[in-house]
């Protein structure tokens, strides 16, 4: 069984096959930057795209995926241009959003999705796709700015 993650095909060995896609890509593929968190799906820090949509990867097993394209955060400014942060990654780092950072991948891996298939959400969308991220810092407001900002780029772009 092959699985691609950030577009690299990486074999999974037959004991991995009942793994869960958390375990795969920090143990196996060495990305750490997809977090655990409650293990149960419900606080978002593990979230990561399965054809740019987000999902849990804590509860994603691995022949979930296969044939599939998972882009963890790690892999996410490759699908901006080429040598540039992702729109949304961006964002982040001008409004100054993560505080201890635990929850940040999760929390840019939720907005991207968001803005990929919504690219102008009202507040009350915003707030329904994030919904599930936990932040233990608080940075609710400012996590919501960055997306805003994010959105506008991202639609200044297209024009």
């Amino acid at each position: 069984m092959k699985i691609a993650i950030n577009g690299k095909s990486l074999s999974v060995p037959k004991n991995l096959r009942n793994a869960l896609l958390l375990d795969f890509i920090r143990d196996f593929a060495g990305l750490r930057g997809t977090k655990f968190g409650c293990g149960a799906g419900l606080c978002g820090a593990c979230t990561v795209h399965i054809d740019g949509t987000a999902v849990r990867s804590c509860q994603t097993a691995l022949g979930e995926v296969e044939g599939r394209e998972v882009t963890t955060i790690e892999g996410l400014a490759a699908t901006a241009s080429p040598g540039a942060l992702h729109p949304v990654q961006k964002a982040w780092v001008e409004v100054a959003v993560p505080q201890c950072g635990y929850c940040q991948a999760g929390q840019i891996m939720s907005a991207a999705a968001l803005l990929s298939r919504n690219p102008n959400p009202s507040s009350a969308q915003v707030r329904e796709q994030m919904s599930g991220n936990l932040c233990r810092c608080g940075t609710y407001p400012r996590i919501r700015e960055a997306i805003a900002r994010a959105a506008k780029e991202m639609q200044d772009d297209t024009r």
